[in-house]
């Protein structure tokens, strides 16, 4: 099953994860907070949690946010820092995202990142959301995407795949659009940002890196030029950069 997958890739990289410098950045975590319609009195959903970072950065900004995740080390994790940084309005409990246990409507908004890639058929989680938030309430979806051409699309995914047995495919930013109007939501706000991250340590995070170094080179030396969502370039530490394509799409529930 690949729920079984997706949990042993994130028991793995549940202490990597939470540090990951790609996680923190000014560009994937603070623009995605400054992008969300928040007040002090609301009430969010972070779906597919992992350790809590977007969960965590949020709620100063909210009133009570609850995160959700499949893996039971991440849940754990998020509860710990939560606890260390003194939030006591943030909460975290075990659960499918594409199946919540939560009543309709419960939500001012919700939110996922970096997990759409990781859901076979994204939308079930997209709409699990939806159901959950307000009318009237926002929905952010938030996901590296991949090039809208057919050969650097299967390209950057074999990559991913090597690097992660839990990635299941990423999405365009146009499927991620279609993805939202399918469920009956209404667009607010959009934009696909570029991503720098160290090609190094995105390697090393995940349980495949390591042992499929060599076929990761060697797919990086069939394209070097990349594609226009994922590039790899000497970096002027004597490493590698890593330049991802960002999607951040806000929705309204009618």
């Amino acid at each position: 099953m690949h729920d079984d997958s997706i949990r042993s890739e994130f028991t793995h990289q549940s202490q990597t994860f939470n540090v990951a410098p790609a996680m923190r950045s000014a560009e994937t975590l603070q623009a995605l907070i400054d992008a969300m319609p928040t007040a002090s009195d609301q009430r969010w959903l972070d779906a597919a949690c992992g350790s809590g970072l977007v969960a965590r950065a949020l709620a100063p900004r909210v009133g009570l946010v609850l995160g959700v995740d499949l893996t039971g080390a991440m849940i754990d994790l998020a509860r710990r820092e939560a606890r260390s940084e003194g939030l006591a309005n943030a909460a975290f409990v075990l659960g499918d995202a594409t199946r919540l246990e939560l009543p309709d409507s419960l939500f001012d908004g919700a939110v996922t990142r970096f997990s759409l890639h990781h859901i076979p058929l994204p939308g079930r989680m997209v709409a699990e959301m939806a159901r959950v938030v307000r009318p009237g309430g926002a929905v952010m979806l938030a996901d590296h995407v991949h090039a809208d051409d057919h050969d650097g699309a299967l390209w950057q995914e074999e990559i991913e795949r090597l690097r992660d047995p839990s990635h299941w495919s990423c999405l365009t930013h146009r499927t991620i659009q279609e993805l939202g109007r399918r469920t009956g939501l209404e667009p607010e706000a959009e934009r696909v940002v570029p991503i720098a991250i160290s090609f190094e340590e995105w390697l090393s995070r995940g349980s495949g890196g390591p042992g499929t170094v060599e076929l990761v080179e060697r797919a990086l030396a069939a394209r070097p030029g990349g594609s226009w969502a994922y590039r790899v370039e000497p970096s002027h530490d004597g490493g590698r950069t890593l330049y991802l394509r960002y999607s951040l799409t806000l929705w309204r529930k009618r």
